[in-house]
């Protein structure tokens, strides 16, 4: 049973309750991105199961007539099982995305996963321009990736990320990862193929923001991103400046990890959910 505080971050339990909540967010003009939350599963059934309830979130997204994407996770569709099942699942997700005219971004997991997550996106990418991919920042490696899928046209979120990593392969330093994110950033903007900019930074967001300007790149080759119950007034308020908005809502059972590891992995994270359960 979802419980205070995790019900402002997580859409509740069912596609029902997640589809609602992104109608809500559409009546105040932001996108939404539904996320079935789960992952590092390693029961093949379980994974067959993630790729039905995949299909079946796009087909409910389809027929309420909401404005909203899917986000998923490799590890969900059984890569820790085998990459073949998890490429299979998601091709059946793909499939399912582009019958129902809609569109699919695959998260970036831990470091561990980063090159098997890109592989299998840009395997699927040649067949299936419907597909997206995640970028952080924090990665020392990540300044290599952001050019090779700026070439291929591919879309891109860029986050700061969220996974504790070892100092050889990221940035430990904030400055340092605000610095790679604005740099990214501009680069996506500049040559990317309609980037998201996700974050709740207002330095990121008002650098993005005056590059953009500066620039004379368009409100409309570019998207804000959030996430589901942080900082709702700045969401807002994004939408009243003309900037397009997308909000990320994740939902289901397994919310707990979710949840929890944006208290543990981070210890700035703590004050920062802290902070927005008062910014209520």
């Amino acid at each position: 049973m979802l419980i205070w505080p995790a019900t402002r971050f997580v859409a509740g339990e069912t596609k029902e309750s997640a589809i609602a909540a992104v109608r809500e967010l559409n009546t105040r003009g932001i996108a939404g991105s539904l996320d079935l939350l789960g992952e590092n599963v390693t029961d093949r059934e379980a994974a067959r199961r993630a790729r039905e309830d995949y299909v079946a979130l796009l087909r409910g997204i389809a027929d309420a007539g909401v404005d909203s994407n899917i986000s998923i996770k490799l590890t969900m569709l059984g890569l820790d099982i085998e990459r073949g099942i998890a490429r299979d699942h998601l091709v059946a997700i793909l499939d399912a995305a582009r019958d129902t005219d809609n569109w699919v971004r695959i998260d970036m997991e831990g470091s561990p996963y980063t090159q098997a997550t890109l592989d299998l996106f840009f395997e699927v990418f040649e067949s299936y321009p419907n597909v997206g991919i995640v970028i952080q920042s924090m990665l020392r490696r990540s300044d290599e990736d952001i050019d090779r899928l700026i070439v291929a046209g591919a879309r891109v979120r860029l986050v700061k990320g969220a996974y504790k990593e070892p100092e050889s392969i990221a940035f430990e330093d904030k400055l340092e990862v605000n610095a790679a994110f604005d740099r990214m950033a501009e680069r996506l903007l500049d040559r990317g193929e309609y980037p998201a900019i996700a974050t709740h930074d207002d330095e990121r967001i008002e650098h993005a923001i005056d590059y953009a300007i500066e620039r004379g790149i368009g409100r409309h080759r570019f998207e804000f991103q959030m996430l589901y119950g942080v900082r709702r007034e700045t969401q807002e308020a994004m939408v009243r400046r003309g900037f397009n908005m997308r909000v990320y809502v994740p939902y289901g059972k397994q919310w707990f990890p979710y949840f929890y590891r944006r208290l543990r992995e981070r210890k700035e994270n703590v004050s920062f959910v802290v902070r927005n359960l008062l910014r209520r």
